[in-house]
C-alpha cells in the first residue's frame, strides 16, 4: 500500500472516478484504454499488490481474484487472495514476471490512504505506483501506469486505520475496478484485432 496521498496529488494527469458512480465501470474502462498499447505484441500484465491480512490493504488481491474468476483473454493477472504480492515477495514476483513476459506493459494496482473527501475514489494515472513509500520502505516502483483506490483516511496511525477499514467499501471498489478492467479487455481485444487487420491490408 502507498500511504502518501501527496504523491497522487502532485500528478496533474491523474483521473479520479467515484467507485459507486453509475458510470464508474465504463469511465474506468475508457481511462484504461487511453494508456494500453493497441496492436502491439507486448504482454499486458496486471500486478495487484496487497495482503488479505489487512482489510484496507486487501484491495489489490481482491481485484486479482475477481479478474482471475473472469478469465480475461490477452491480459495476465498476478496477485490474488490465494497468491498475494506484498512487501516480502514483491521483488521476487516482479523478477518472475519479467522473465515470463518479454518487455511487459505493467499496470500496478494498489490501495492507498487519502483525504476524507476522496475516500472511495479510484485513481488511474501514468507512471508507477510506489508501494511502501509512506512508511519509508524501499520497495520497487510497479507499473507503466497504475490504478489505486483510496480506502480510508491518512494522517494518523495508518496501520490501525488499515486494519479497521470497512471490508464492504473495499469489496465494492475491487468489484468496480475488476469490472472496468474486464470491460476494457473486451474493447481492447476488438480494437487490437481491427488495428492488426488494417496493418495487414496496408502491407498487402
Amino acid at each position: 500500500m502507498n500511504l502518501k496521498p501527496s504523491f497522487f496529488d502532485r500528478r496533474t494527469n491523474t483521473q479520479r472516478i467515484i467507485h459507486d458512480d453509475f458510470q464508474a465501470v465504463e469511465n474506468l474502462a475508457m481511462e484504461l484504454l487511453k494508456f494500453l498499447p493497441k496492436a502491439s505484441q507486448q504482454s499486458i500484465v496486471f500486478v495487484c499488490i496487497g495482503t488479505d491480512r489487512s482489510t484496507g490493504d486487501s484491495l489489490g488481491p481482491l481485484v486479482g481474484s475477481f479478474l482471475e474468476e473472469k478469465d480475461i483473454p490477452h491480459f495476465h493477472v498476478y496477485g490474488t487472495l490465494d497468491e498475494p504480492i506484498h512487501a516480502v515477495n514483491l521483488d521476487e514476483r516482479l523478477r518472475e514476471i519479467t522473465i515470463k513476459h518479454h518487455d511487459p506493459y505493467i499496470i500496478g494496482i494498489d490501495a492507498c490512504l487519502g483525504r476524507m473527501k476522496n475516500v472511495g475514489v479510484i485513481q488511474v494515472a501514468d507512471g508507477p505506483v510506489k508501494p511502501g513509500a509512506g512508511v519509508n520502505k524501499e520497495l520497487p516502483a510497479v507499473g507503466d501506469i497504475h490504478i489505486t483506490g483510496i480506502v480510508n483516511v491518512s494522517g494518523f496511525m495508518e496501520f490501525f486505520v488499515l486494519q479497521n477499514t470497512r471490508l464492504n467499501l473495499v469489496m465494492k471498489m475491487a468489484k468496480t475496478i475488476a469490472n472496468g478492467i474486464y470491460q476494457a479487455s473486451i474493447l481492447h481485444s476488438k480494437g487490437r484485432l481491427q488495428d492488426l487487420a488494417q496493418e495487414q491490408k496496408k502491407s498487402n
